[in-house]
């Protein structure tokens, strides 16, 4: 999944334009503003981490308003947290969490490979979903997401079957 290009595909469709350029802060990542993200290119960034900045940063343009930079003010910090929500739900809702299960993926580092987002994201977003939703939630009447630690189970009854996987030796008999 391209989810960076998805991201890109959004900006583009809300008229966002996403831009490279120095600040003279190191420590800022990026910045959204006037339909504008803006990427520190001081900054080597890896693809996955590129993918949860603009995530964020998407996530300013649709939840926030105003100036938010200083963040000793409580409705700035409100702002920046509901774009980060924004980003968590978009690039890993917990329909994602059960496809790494269903793709027997375990551990985080495996598990935010596998949804295109950093470890540090991920561990944010689980986060985000233990204080929403407490240390489990159900999901589509047949599983059971659990956030610490993060794991998935298929609810008894819920007449699930697990995808026969044929190993490459296989030709069907079994």
């Amino acid at each position: 999944m391209q989810l960076l290009d998805d991201l890109l595909a959004d900006a583009q469709a809300e008229r966002v334009r996403v831009i490279k350029h120095l600040f003279k802060n190191p420590r800022l990542k990026a910045l959204y503003m006037d339909n504008t993200i803006t990427i520190n290119s001081a900054i080597t960034w890896t693809y996955t981490e590129l993918t949860c900045i603009v995530g964020e940063e998407l996530g300013h343009h649709y939840t926030t308003f105003g100036r938010i930079l200083d963040q000793s003010k409580l409705l700035n910090r409100k702002q920046e947290r509901r774009a980060r929500q924004w980003a968590h739900e978009r690039l890993i809702p917990l329909c994602r969490i059960v496809d790494a299960h269903l793709a027997r993926q375990s551990g985080r580092h495996e598990i935010a490979e596998f949804l295109g987002v950093t470890e540090e994201f991920l561990q944010a977003a689980v986060d985000r979903y233990r204080d929403r939703y407490g240390i489990s939630v159900r999901f589509n009447d047949t599983f059971i997401i659990y956030f610490d630690p993060l794991m998935v189970r298929v609810m008894r009854g819920s007449g699930f079957k697990w995808p026969l996987i044929k190993s490459e030796g296989s030709h069907g008999n079994m």
